[in-house]
């Protein structure tokens, strides 16, 4: 007896949170750089952020590559005959693999140095392509039917806010004293970062009211370590204080202020996902 310890460990490390994060940041620069297609004050960034979000993809996907315990199997994913297309991972890779094509294909057309009907078209492709990769990285955690706080529809539509959240405050360090710019992207950062507050409050509602597992998982991530960067830095430094910052912003039709805000919205985003990646993980390490 005692002869032999289980040790509990968690199935999704830390490196996970910091490719959501990237993952994230990608995605909403996609956005912005179809975005300058028909908002014409975005329009400086339409180059910085195409390019800025395929170097990101590649640091995402070294992540994920260096995550598999013999990483050349990453090739894998790219043959069809060891494709599941039951499994969202493998509806995940070949997300990946069709957002980094068409990536290059609209840098390509970017630096003919013209505006073109192909060029808004790949673009458009590259932001329906981006979209997908904050999705499925929220459905990834949604099919885990017995994991609290992870099990919720709105997973997909938290990292979609998150992604034009984190995206708009790197759009708005990118653009510099652009005051067109900034205006626009404080009213993205504005409202993608309070329907991110909104989304935040009704996981919390659901998981403090459900059931044991629940409530030992809302018990983690409120107390402690992890309540102290996930309420702490994430919703109270990272949403609720930028969202008050970009409120007033809004209400004086004012830029200053944006770069903290935006800072502080990427410190939030950050926090956030790793949160909410690790902290109901570590329930299975206590039992």
């Amino acid at each position: 007896m005692g002869d032999y310890v289980w040790f509990h460990d968690v199935s999704w490390h830390a490196s996970y949170a910091i490719y959501f994060f990237v993952i994230g940041i990608l995605a909403g620069l996609s956005f912005l750089s179809y975005g300058s297609w028909i908002t014409p004050a975005l329009r400086p960034l339409r180059e910085k952020a195409a390019y800025l979000s395929l170097a990101l993809l590649a640091i995402g996907g070294l992540l994920l590559i260096a995550d598999l315990s013999q990483p050349l199997r990453f090739l894998n994913t790219l043959n069809p005959m060891y494709l599941s297309f039951t499994s969202p991972l493998a509806w995940g890779a070949l997300n990946i693999v069709a957002f980094g094509v068409a990536s290059v294909l609209y840098i390509l057309e970017l630096r003919k140095g013209q505006d073109s009907a192909r060029g808004k078209l790949l673009a458009l492709v590259t932001a329906l392509l981006a979209l997908g990769l904050p999705i499925y990285t929220g459905y990834d955690l949604t099919v885990h039917q017995s994991r609290p706080v992870w099990n919720t529809p709105v997973m997909p539509v938290l990292f979609v806010a998150l992604a034009i959240a984190s995206g708009s405050a790197v759009g708005s360090l990118l653009s510099g004293g652009n005051a067109e710019a900034q205006k626009v992207l404080r009213e993205y950062m504005l409202w993608s970062t309070a329907g991110v507050g909104v989304i935040l409050v009704s996981i919390l509602g659901t998981t403090n009211y459900g059931g044991s597992a629940q409530e030992l998982t809302f018990m983690i991530l409120t107390t402690g370590t992890m309540g102290m960067i996930f309420v702490g830095v994430g919703i109270l430094a990272g949403t609720a204080a930028p969202v008050a910052m970009l409120f007033l912003a809004h209400l004086k039709q004012q830029t200053t202020g944006l770069m903290i805000a935006a800072l502080l919205i990427l410190l939030g985003s950050a926090a956030l996902r790793y949160a909410l990646l690790m902290g109901p993980q570590q329930l299975q390490t206590l039992y």
